[in-house]
This record gives C-alpha cells, structure tokens and sequence, in this order.
C-alpha cells in the first residue's frame, strides 16, 4: 500500500498551498500584487490542481506549424483516419474490458487482472514506488507529445495558438494548449477533426516510436554492451529469497534454471514457466552413493499428502523419494548439493542407467508446486533454491512495467535482471535496465493515454472528435442541427458511463479484492 507518510506529505502539501493562495487573495495588502504575480508567470491554483501556462513556445510552434504543409497536410489527415477508428475502437476495448472485470468479480477465484488489456493503476497497490519516477515522467512526456500535436494541428489549420502549459491534478502531472476558440469554430468539420484527432494520433505514433526503440535496443547498445549471454544480476535485495552467501549477487551471470539454458531475462522467466508446469525433475544417483549419504529418518505424510522423510529444522537436506526394482516407492533424506553435483537430471530410472552401475532417479518430495531449482552463475557454485518457481520469478525481476503477473505492491524487485552484459568494466549495467523501463513504460501510458482519450465521453478529445464527426457525416441525413446534437449527448452520456463503469469497477478490483 502507499506509505502513510506520502499521503500525509502530499495532503498537507496541498492543504498549505490552497491555504496561502486563499490568505494572500484575501489580504487587502498582499492581493493586488500577489495576482499580479500570478498572471506575470501564468500561474492559477485550486485545490489539488495547480497549473502554469506561457507563450514562451509560441514562435516554436508556429515554426512547426507551418513546416512543409502538403506533408502536415497528409501527417495529420492519417492522424484524422486513425483517431475516428480509435474512438470505436475505444469503446469495443472499453465494453471487452468491462465484461471481463464483471466476469471476475462474479467468479470466488479470479483470474490475474493482467490479462486485460486496460487496468487502473494505484500507485503503491499495482504499482510499485519504485517505479514512480518512471510512471510519472512517461505521464509528463506523453501528455506533452499530445498537447503539441494539437498545437501544430491547430496552426496548420490556421487557428490562432494563446500558448502551452503544464499543470498537476494531485500527484499526476498533464500539459495542455490554449486555443482561440472562435476560430476553432468557424473552420470545417473535416479542419477540426484533424486538430482534435491529432493527441491520440501523436500518443500512437510516440508508442510506435517507443516500441522500435525497445526492439532495436540490443543493436543500438552492441558497442558496449552484450547479449545472449545469460540473464545479468543487476541488484539484490536483503529479504530475497535468492540472497545469502550461497545466493546471487550483484553482477552474476544466470546461464542455467536447472537443465535449461539461459541467455537472456526472456529466457529466465520461461524456463520458470516450463518448470513451473512440469514435474519435479530428479537426480541419478548410483546404488553405492546413495546408500552412503542416507541415514535413517521417520516418513511422515504432510497435510497436502506429500511425504516428509527429515526433520523441519535441517538446512541442508531434502527428503528424496525413489522407486527400486520391485516399483516400490522409497524415501531417503540426503544432503541436497551431494546429490545434485555433477548429477545427471532424469525422470525414470531407466535415463540413469550407464555402464551397468546401479543407479536410481532420485526426485525431491516437496509440497505441491514447491520446486528445488539448481541456478548456475558461474565461477560461483550453484545455487539451491527451494520454493514456488513463481515466486523467484517474482522477487528476481526486470525493473518495468510489463512484468508477468505482477499486481501487488509487497511483490517489488528485490532482485533485478538484465540481458544486457557490460563489455567494459567502467560502464553502468543499470543504464540498460532504465532505458528498457522507461521505453516499456512510455509504451503502455501514451498507448493508454490514446485510448482513454478517444472515448466518446466529456471532457475528452472524443467528445470534440464524435461531435465533429457527426457534423461531417449526418448534416445530410439529420438536417436539423438540434437533433444532432442529441444524438451526440446520448452518445456521450453512453460513453462517459462505460468509461466510469471501467474506472469504478477496476478500482475496487485492485484495492478491495
């Protein structure tokens, strides 16, 4: 959850702006020059929403804005194409999503929420802390990229540009444009829907971009650093379960979960998939060997029916079962490392037999889907781990937002990969990891900030986008301008309640359930 603390900073931080704005606009001394000020730097201030417009950028836009026109021209009249196919598309996406959250909330076991395709976001509850910075700047860039869409739009289409501003609502920072609205006005139904359509349009253009840098980031980063070598430890936190002096640290290479190979961080999460699914492996042992390292322990069944063959309190032994000749089930307690050095993985005995040494395939009796995972880092011995293979997918993680099943703020990274391996000792190997993060995070908040503003709602870009696009299409049909106008304030009134059923609903999804 939040910290108590943050909210307490960030009411109280609030509470004393709003309560010196409204002393000094109150004082009779103070009020003329404290307003003054305020419209000399472009400031306005209520409560929890503070915002600062200027004209400093005027020219810069206008410079844009009249840049190659027949090329803005057809930039911006594919933008137009898109965000009318985006505003249904919106709301397609908005009722899929919604009947799947109604489908979860009416089953006693849901799913996880990230096979949805939109999810509200609660910093501290689905959303790590640390991952704020990241979150909020993503927000901050998209929204600029949006806003000067429409700026550039608007002065192609001759419409007279006031100036550009930042503003922040709480915690989430925004921009915006200041357009004449006159003039908006009398231009073309077709003018205004390449203005209106042009955020959504530059939000899916920044994805794109977003989205090709991210691919092309091993390419862009091979002088310095490597790939396809294994997954890199890039942090390690004290309450992992992978830390201690047998664990992982800081600069380890990952090149095996088990028998299965790893070169990169895509390759560590399904290789724990695969594990995860599939049975416990076992280990060939030979007959000499295992009559030596076992010593008489009391079988006992645990509640989940699983057998336990040594006692809680030891460290380094695990109770192996085993089949012999008869096809009679057999527990020893063996010292877990002896067992698993330099030992072949098998599945039946029959993948142990060599040379005609008798050998068994000695398997780990563990709770249901509790796995031991051999992890090889090399120079460094093994690592043993004992537990959930989706919980060491958890807690050893990539810093980003696109984690696999990753909903709860207890689940932060307490270990960090990376698939990108420093060629030289004097370069960061968390460089990599940030740029992944930031381009995945850009990605899915411009995509988002697109899609939510293409909803026929108000107060959106779709209201402005449906209300001219009727315009353009039924003034034929539907002579009288009146009764188009309805039809779009059912539309809307429709679409602000799908997209608040979306909120309200996800919402209690993520921080009751």
């Amino acid at each position: 959850m939040i910290p108590i603390s943050v909210v307490v900073c960030v009411l109280g931080g609030w509470c004393a702006i709003y309560l010196a704005d409204t002393l000094l606009k109150s004082s009779n001394s103070l009020k003329a020059s404290y307003e003054d000020w305020l419209l000399t730097y472009g400031l306005s201030i209520s409560p929890f929403h503070m915002r600062w417009q200027t004209a400093l950028f005027n020219r810069q836009f206008y410079n844009w804005g009249r840049w190659k026109p027949r090329f803005l021209y057809l930039w911006f009249s594919i933008g137009m194409v898109f965000g009318i196919v985006a505003m249904f598309g919106s709301v397609i996406l908005l009722g899929k999503t919604l009947m799947q959250t109604l489908s979860q909330m009416l089953t006693e076991a849901p799913k996880a929420q990230n096979d949805r395709m939109l999810q509200v976001v609660v910093p501290g509850v689905n959303l790590p802390v640390s991952q704020l910075t990241y979150f909020f700047s993503a927000i901050l860039i998209s929204g600029v990229i949006h806003e000067i869409g429409h700026g550039v739009a608007a002065i192609r289409e001759q419409v007279r540009f006031n100036g550009f501003g930042i503003f922040i609502f709480i915690i989430y920072p925004g921009a915006f444009v200041d357009l004449f609205t006159t003039h908006l006005q009398l231009i073309s139904p077709v003018q205004q829907l390449r203005i209106f359509c042009a955020g959504v349009w530059h939000n899916f253009v920044l994805g794109v971009a977003s989205f090709m840098g991210l691919f092309l980031l091993p390419a862009i980063l091979f002088p310095f650093y490597s790939t396809g070598l294994g997954a890199l430890v890039t942090e390690v936190a004290e309450d992992s379960p992978a830390n201690g002096p047998r664990g992982l640290f800081v600069g380890d290479l990952v090149t095996n979960l088990q028998d299965c190979p790893v070169y990169s961080v895509e390759d560590w999460n399904s290789c724990l998939g695969d594990i995860s699914e599939k049975s416990q492996v076992g280990y060939c042992l030979s007959a000499a060997t295992l009559q030596q390292l076992s010593f008489p322990a009391r079988v006992y069944r645990r509640l989940d029916g699983t057998v336990e063959c040594c006692s809680n309190n030891s460290l380094t032994d695990i109770c192996f079962s085993y089949s012999n000749n008869l096809d009679s089930q057999l527990y020893a307690c063996l010292p877990a490392r002896k067992v698993i050095e330099a030992s072949k993985v098998c599945r039946t005995n029959t993948d142990c037999q060599k040379d005609f040494v008798p050998s068994f395939c000695v398997t780990p009796s563990l709770e249901n889907q509790t796995r031991l995972i051999r992890v090889k880092h090399p120079p460094h011995i093994d690592m043993l781990y004992v537990g959930h293979p989706m919980h060491l997918q958890y807690t050893v993680e990539r810093h980003g937002l696109l984690r696999p099943k990753m909903k709860c703020a207890q689940c932060n990274d307490l270990q960090s990969l990376s698939s990108f391996v420093p060629r030289q000792n004097f370069l960061s190997i968390d460089l990599p990891v940030v740029i992944e993060t930031f381009c995945k995070y850009l990605i899915s908040l411009s995509g988002a900030l697109a899609v939510i503003n293409a909803v026929p709602c108000f107060a959106l870009d779709g209201q402005w986008i449906l209300n001219s696009f009727l315009e353009a299409t039924l003034s034929s049909l539907i002579v009288e301008k009146q009764n188009r106008e309805l039809v779009g304030f059912l539309i809307l009134l429709a679409g602000s309640a799908l997209l608040a059923a979306n909120v309200a609903l996800g919402l209690w999804m993520v921080t009751a359930r």
